[in-house]
């Protein structure tokens, strides 16, 4: 699937609702509960979950920092790029004002 920033997707398999921050130039295969993801307008059919939730609000990337995505529903599933699982993206350390 080729992606580009601000594409909204959810997960073919649970409630779970993302947004494209930062995409590859190719395509990729982004995956959610192990099922390729849907376009935002169709209809999922979810199913039990994997025992991974998503946050709403946390911003998930791969390891190389290609991708980058939103999380804007809440949901169960565990995100993943092909077979690599997407992390969590920390938040930048704020300098200290001593």
């Amino acid at each position: 699937m080729k992606l580009h920033p601000g594409l909204r997707l959810r997960s073919a398999v649970s409630e779970a609702e993302i947004i494209v921050i930062r995409a590859p130039a190719e395509e990729v295969d982004l995956r959610c509960g192990g099922v390729p993801v849907i376009a935002h307008d169709q209809l999922a059919a979810p199913g039990p979950g994997d025992g991974h939730d998503l946050l709403i609000g946390k911003r998930y990337s791969d390891n190389t920092g290609e991708l980058e995505v939103l999380v804007t529903k809440a949901g169960s599933g565990q995100l993943a790029l092909g077979d690599e699982p997407l992390t969590i993206k920390a938040a930048r350390a704020l300098p200290s004002s001593d």
